[in-house]
């Protein structure tokens, strides 16, 4: 093994044959180890001694490490910082932790092989992100149309310094002089030589910048760029117009509330304002409303507000309180007696157009009220957001009156008696004979009662309806017989009794036919008898006279 001095001869011997590279370059992050390598990483064969130098900034050199042919063979030959911060790699790099401004330096790698010396510079340049921005001294709003310092946007701690940009609605802001003046600064810190560059906006607001939204944006070689949150700012500025609104539920209408609403467009707004009532002074404070309460026909009219310090600025709106006013005759609860006439009568008052919507089941002709008139009349009416309704519920009555009594047979021994009248209110029924099964309906005044019957012989039954304003009564005739030979009284009898008629005709014209054969058979016999004997017919002539008149009878 060669000692460290007979390295250092060999290189002062040898220094004619020294060859030398062009220089290379890395970037390094401030605060992290720096690794500058040796042959830029190359093979560097079987050397016998490695020596890392520098150059300092005024020229001189300086020595940091040498290593041996031996792993172990390091010398740290640094008397500065690099005393505790430079060691060497297993190939031949140079390693310098938390990297400074002050690493940024020629870094020499000095190799001796077999006599001959190479040495390979390595450009250092250390580089720091700046710290995000940061906006200090922020305007708490801003004035219309006067130039006004919005902020101070800072990035801190960059290498190389950092460029501060503003923007507004995502467009960056440019100094013209007058309306944007952007002031830029940049300072460095002695003691780490890191920059801060700060850049302050000066901005004329105008009231459209009311939701305008500025951020300040840093940029650097290192990248990306950081934004800052977005801010708005309020604007102030004088109120130049007045609007009056008037806040209500659809059209105006008696009984409603209405809220007078005064909107100034100046920022802050004002905080008091007049309201003209009807040529009545109200002076609201601390707020831009006044309510009127169940307003009714008479509220109908102009109606203003103003600013309270300032009666120039002013609006007016005209407001109409729709009404309506509906009488109907009859109303209520109405009763009429069948067959006279009812008037009916509608009285309409109202601001505006009515639209009318009767509502009826059937459209009755009140002249001649009859029993299905009876019912619940509604008739509505709108206009312009008030909906009104009148009704009348009609009685229509009546004494009872039997319109038919009739019979239906059901089987050889049960028949259904069937009694119809009309009549309100409702009847009660009673018949003359009992029954069962017993039906009752009523509709529209009509009344159809209806009982089953065994008749035990030949009956006139009666069917009496009844009710509070009088009473009637029918009949009809009831047989017991299988054959229906009943007689009824009133309306539906002519079938029966026309049937019970022929069969009487028949029966007699049947009994006169047979007596006149027989008497026929028995002369034909008599006079056969005679003839046989040749006696002649004895009697007077009173006899044969009669005789000859019964025979004349008996052909008939």
């Amino acid at each position: 093994m060669h000692s460290a001095a007979y390295y250092v001869g060999a290189i002062i011997i040898s220094a004619m044959f020294l060859q030398a590279s062009s220089s290379d370059s890395i970037v390094v992050l401030y605060g992290e180890t720096i690794e500058v390598p040796c042959n830029n990483g190359g093979e560097l064969g079987d050397p016998l001694f490695i020596k890392w130098k520098y150059d300092e900034a005024d020229g001189s050199p300086g020595a940091i490490l040498t290593k041996g042919r031996d792993p172990g063979d390091v010398t740290i030959q640094a008397t500065n910082s690099y005393k505790n911060r430079a060691s060497i790699a297993a190939n031949a790099s140079l390693l310098i932790t938390n990297a400074t401004l002050e690493d940024e330096k020629t870094f020499t790698c000095m190799v001796v092989i077999s006599g001959d010396i190479e040495e390979f510079p390595v450009v250092v340049k250390v580089q720091k992100r700046p710290s995000p921005p940061l906006i200090k001294d922020m305007a708490a709003e801003l004035e219309n149309g006067k130039l006004t310092t919005l902020g101070d946007c800072l990035a801190q701690d960059a290498h190389p310094p950092a460029e501060v940009i503003w923007s507004k609605n995502g467009l960056p802001l440019a100094d013209d002089g007058t309306a944007t003046i952007i002031t830029t600064e940049e300072t460095k810190d002695p003691a780490t030589g890191l920059s801060s560059t700060s850049s302050k906006l000066q901005y004329t607001a105008k009231k459209a910048d009311v939701d305008s939204e500025f951020t300040c944006t840093v940029k650097h070689v290192l990248g990306p760029d950081q934004t800052s949150e977005p801010r708005t700012f309020s604007i102030h500025y004088p109120t130049e117009r007045v609007e009056l609104q008037v806040v209500a539920n659809g059209p105006i209408k008696e009984g409603d509330d209405v809220t007078l609403k005064c909107s100034a467009d100046g920022n802050p707004p004002p905080t008091s304002f007049n309201f003209l009532l009807q040529g009545k002074m109200e002076t609201v404070v601390g707020s831009d409303s006044y309510t009127l309460v169940g307003v009714t026909r008479a509220n109908t009219g102009e109606y203003e507000c103003s600013v309270a310090d300032d009666h120039t600025l002013q609006d007016a709106k005209n407001i109409s309180v729709n009404f309506l006013d509906i009488s109907l005759d009859p109303s209520g609860e109405i009763v009429r007696a069948v067959g006279v006439s009812l008037p009916v009568t509608v009285q309409k008052n109202s601001s505006g157009d009515v639209k009318d919507n009767v509502k009826l089941d059937t459209q009755p002709n009140f002249d001649n009220l009859k029993y299905s008139d009876a019912g619940l009349y509604v008739c509505e009416f709108s206009t312009s957001g008030i909906k009104q309704s009148r009704f009348f519920r009609l009685a229509v009555q009546g004494k009872p009156n039997i319109k038919t009594i009739s019979k239906t047979r059901v089987d050889k021994q049960h028949k259904v008696l069937t009694c119809e009248a009309e009549g309100a209110p409702k009847p009660s029924v009673e018949w003359s004979i009992n029954g069962t099964n017993e039906e009752s309906s009523y509709e529209n005044g009509m009344l159809t009662h209806r009982i089953t019957v065994v008749p035990t012989g030949n009956l006139t039954v009666a069917c009496r309806v009844t009710n509070e304003l009088g009473m009637d009564v029918k009949y009809i005739d009831v047989s017991y017989l299988f054959e229906d030979n009943d007689k009824r009284k009133g309306p539906g009898d002519g079938d029966d009794q026309a049937k019970l008629i022929v069969g009487i005709v028949v029966g007699l014209i049947l009994a006169a036919a047979v007596m006149g054969l027989v008497y026929w058979v028995y002369m034909k016999k008599t006079r056969q008898g005679s003839w046989k004997t040749g006696e002649k017919e004895s009697g007077t002539s009173e006899e044969s006279k009669k005789l000859e008149e019964n025979n004349h009878k008996a052909d008939v």
